[in-house]
């Protein structure tokens, strides 16, 4: 393949992906937004909610470390993408079945959506980096995120004006409608992702450069590099107590809540392009800037009842988890070799989702006790990150 045949081929694919993610992320980011008071509605208790919420993102993060494990021994990458995606996306509309009082179904539907997601994850990261090494790791997954949380942002806004017509008088029976309605972007989805796999079976042609080293070791800019990313993780709170707050305090409507998420997606996917672009120019100081940016965030929304300021808050959430989201599959790529690299990206989207589970967990139980104390936990976990970045920077220029 030459040169400029393989870079379009790699633009295009790269873009595909991106578009089935925007589907993807249509179908449940859209149902994120309404699940909590779906569940509620169904007869299930706010422990009930918040257990099976841990448990989903537990098993959607954790099970990432085997599914990557066998997808790097099988190479059926595919098998596991299309695999993935045709459980998420299913998963979703099929709350619109859950009769009244069907709260364990219910639960049990959103726990499979995260299954979906583990499977599939590490292999179409593994997919979207042979062709991202031909453009650029920084901007290719910078662009796979702004697709992505472009449908993070238009799946709420679509059942925000589902609510709007059909109203609220009968919730239980709107958000049932809600989710029938989703089943249109999770079959787009399902076909987009059939597509790409027909016209591109092994893009693994697409990265040329062959690997340096035979297996994956943990080396001391590995181990820092994760250390860092658990900290962020672990501090950087889930947007449920940015959503719980805003209701708390009666800064926004109970209606805006799903559009409060829409425009932190909108954000994510703006800073994604960004500080994807700037890792390709500074590798990882691009992250200690983008995490300085966003260290803040919990101040501005947890401290006060302002809206503006909680918006504002809410704006530096959304960079600090878009930077993230692109930029740490990128370093990914740079630093596991292309045979153990679905693997790779297992082990550390493990660990960032038992940080971000546990670190949830207790952010939660210190906004009950007092908000200053999720602050403070908040703000030291993300500078003990960026000390962490600088370290495995450090590192990286001295080959420790």
């Amino acid at each position: 393949m030459d040169k400029k045949r393989a870079l379009s081929g790699a633009i295009i694919f790269i873009t595909l992906m991106g578009i089935v993610s925007l589907f993807s992320d249509m179908t449940h980011e859209g149902a994120r937004s309404i699940l909590g008071e779906y569940l509620n509605l169904a007869g299930a208790s706010a422990a009930t909610i918040g257990f099976v919420s841990g448990i989903g993102e537990l098993c959607g993060y954790s099970l990432r470390l085997i599914s990557g494990f066998i997808a790097d021994k099988t190479k059926k990458y595919w098998t596991f993408v299309i695999t993935g995606y045709v459980i998420q996306a299913l998963a979703i509309p099929a709350l619109a079945l859950v009769p009244e009082h069907g709260w364990i179904w219910a639960c049990g539907l959103v726990i499979l959506e995260r299954i979906g997601k583990a499977i599939k994850k590490p292999a179409k990261n593994t997919l979207v980096s042979f062709a991202a090494s031909e453009i650029g790791t920084g901007k290719g997954f910078a662009y796979q995120e702004f697709l992505d949380q472009l449908g993070a942002f238009l799946g709420p806004v679509l059942l925000f004006v589902t609510a709007l017509v059909k109203g609220r008088d009968d919730l239980f029976t709107t958000y049932r409608i809600s989710f029938a309605i989703l089943l249109v972007p999770a079959m787009i989805t399902i076909a987009l992702v059939l597509t790409a796999k027909i016209r591109y079976p092994d893009p693994e042609i697409f990265e040329k450069q062959e690997d340096k080293q035979a297996s994956f070791e943990f080396r001391k800019s590995f181990v820092l590099f994760m250390a860092a990313i658990c900290f962020f993780a672990f501090g950087f709170a889930d947007f449920t107590l940015i959503t719980l707050h805003s209701a708390n305090t009666g800064a926004f409507n109970e209606s805006m809540l799903s559009l409060l998420y829409a425009g932190a997606m909108a954000v994510d996917a703006f800073a994604a392009l960004f500080f994807g672009w700037l890792y390709d120019k500074v590798g990882l100081k691009a992250l200690i800037i983008s995490t300085l940016c966003s260290t803040f965030f919990s101040c501005f929304v947890f401290m006060t009842g302002n809206a503006w300021l909680i918006g504002a808050g809410i704006i530096l959430w959304g960079i600090g988890m878009g930077a993230q989201e692109s930029i740490m599959k990128a370093a990914v790529s740079g630093i596991v070799p292309r045979s153990m690299r679905s693997t790779g990206f297992g082990i550390f989207e493990t660990g960032f989702g038992i940080a971000w589970f546990l670190g949830s967990w207790l952010l939660g139980a210190l906004y009950d006790l007092n908000p200053v104390y999720l602050v403070t936990v908040s703000v030291v976990s993300q500078f003990l990150a960026i000390a962490f970045y600088a370290l495995c920077l450090w590192c990286n220029k001295t080959e420790c």
